[in-house]
């Protein structure tokens, strides 16, 4: 390659969502964009061993359940269900496959232009690429780079084998149900995974070092939510940590410990599931050849331009502070090139939904109801049930309900969460009403087909000034 064809506007080390986004965009906007990849895929963590994968095993397994317990109630009668864990995996494999390569084709067609091989910096202007294929090294000169390199599973100090003990990546291709499987933490990943080999037949328990699980998720979405899983078969340990993973013949020994107390117990399992959250991916950049700085956390430092110490190093995602979601990295992405356009690129942070694929699904927008008092005093909330929607009761989904927070003198929105089926999808309402300054009553006076699940959403906005109707 050329000299000058090695000579960029941007550079973006990181193919995921936030930064073949990014590229796109930018690309839209007029410039030559170069796109850093270590892995052989565009799609990143997301697409090839998170978001995407996950969600295919999700929606099989729930189809599983559906068929061994549920179909029966709709006249559907379905003898000896049996599970062909191989042919669901193959399924899995062809929805990130096909997803891949219709990222592949969008770099392509926006002339992007793509190195599959580990990037690191010389310089604040030079990026070094050691190419997959094992061709002579690509020198890149660019008048802007990106850091959107992601993050990688906490593994804590346990020796992840990908087979007995996993991160989320070998919990998604294991080879058999695990008759027996402990899970590290009781966050996003913890439980869509423990709910996926749960449903397919696994005796999962969940230890959790908090005393609640979800996080930070408002605390009565988080009551109703552990009693859900409960009911499916999940075990919680709450207030516990693994200290010690011992593999022996039989299958591997757990030492567990009350963090209140210190009183310690065993347990068995076949597998064990470390999902700590993740960590920043910064290791082996060359960072410290640049004016980059990281935090105490592994994290970029940035300003509120997402500028590094370095004024054209710029970092998204994972790999900066705040919340570790594809969809939050992407819109950082796309304020970036807008801002290099000249542009004005805007996050609203406060808007960034957060959901939970488990079933029911968790989704929420905004603060939690502790949270809203603590910074405004007196709110108002709203609540309805998915029980008394007639979409849900046809449907036979109508465990759950959701929760209208708003402010109470002028009834401006602060939060909407859902516990409830395909929260997913019903809580963009709740960002697109936030985005726009609109109230509780806004959602209230607003049409919603009946008979939808949406009403609910309605219904619980109205409940904020007691004025719910349905039934």
């Amino acid at each position: 390659m050329s000299d000058d064809n090695q000579k960029f506007d941007l550079t973006i080390i990181g193919a995921g969502p936030g930064g073949y986004t990014c590229a796109i965009r930018a690309s839209q906007l007029g410039m030559k964009v170069a796109l850093v990849e270590k892995g052989s895929t565009i799609g990143g963590t997301c697409v090839n061993v998170g978001c995407i994968p996950s969600k295919a095993l999700l929606e099989s397994s729930e189809h599983f359940t559906q068929a061994k317990y549920e179909f029966d109630e709709h006249g559907i009668e379905v003898p000896n269900v049996k599970l062909n864990l191989s042919k669901m995996m193959k399924r899995k494999d062809k929805v990130v496959g096909e997803l891949t390569k219709g990222a592949e084709f969008l770099m392509n067609k926006n002339n992007i232009t793509v190195f599959y091989g580990e990037g690191t910096f010389k310089d604040d202007t030079s990026l070094n690429v050691k190419l997959n294929s094992g061709k002579s090294d690509e020198l890149l000169k660019s008048k802007n780079f990106l850091i959107a390199t992601g993050s990688a599973p906490n593994n804590l100090n346990f020796k992840v084998d990908e087979k007995k003990i996993v991160s989320s990546t070998g919990a998604l291709k294991l080879p058999e149900v695990p008759k027996k499987l402990a899970v590290i933490g009781a966050g996003v990943i913890g439980l869509e995974l423990g709910s996926v080999w749960a449903r397919l037949g696994s005796d999962v328990t969940v230890v959790e070092y908090a005393n609640n699980i979800a996080g930070a998720t408002d605390k009565t979405i988080v009551k109703a939510f552990q009693k859900s899983l409960e009911k499916q078969g999940l075990k919680f340990m709450l207030g516990h940590k693994v200290n010690s993973a011992e593999e022996k013949k039989s299958g591997l020994s757990l030492e567990i410990e009350n963090v209140k107390s210190g009183e310690k117990s065993s347990m068995n399992a076949d597998v064990l599931l470390v999902s700590a959250g993740r960590l920043p991916f910064t290791k082996g950049l060359g960072l410290e050849n640049t004016s980059v700085k990281l935090t105490d956390r592994g994290e970029v430092e940035i300003d509120a331009q997402f500028k590094t110490g370095a004024s054209n190093i710029f970092a998204i995602g994972d790999v900066v502070k705040g919340p570790m979601l594809a969809h939050k990295a992407e819109e950082e992405g796309v304020c970036i090139a807008e801002n290099l356009a000249g542009q004005n690129g805007h996050v609203n942070y406060k808007t960034v939904p957060w959901v939970i694929y488990t079933w029911p699904e968790v989704a929420w927008v905004g603060q939690t109801e502790e949270e809203a008092k603590a910074e405004h005093g007196k709110v108002k909330t709203g609540k309805f049930p998915f029980s008394a929607n007639g979409r849900a009761k046809a449907l036979g989904t109508t465990e759950g309900f959701v929760k209208v927070i708003a402010k109470a003198d002028n009834d401006e929105l602060l939060g909407v969460h859902i516990l409830g089926p395909r929260a997913s999808d019903m809580i963009a309402e709740a960002v697109v009403a936030m985005e726009f300054g609109g109230s509780a009553e806004d959602l209230a006076r607003s049409f919603h087909a009946h008979p939808t699940l949406s009403e609910v959403m309605r219904e619980a906005a109205l409940d904020v000034d007691k004025r719910a109707r349905q039934m």
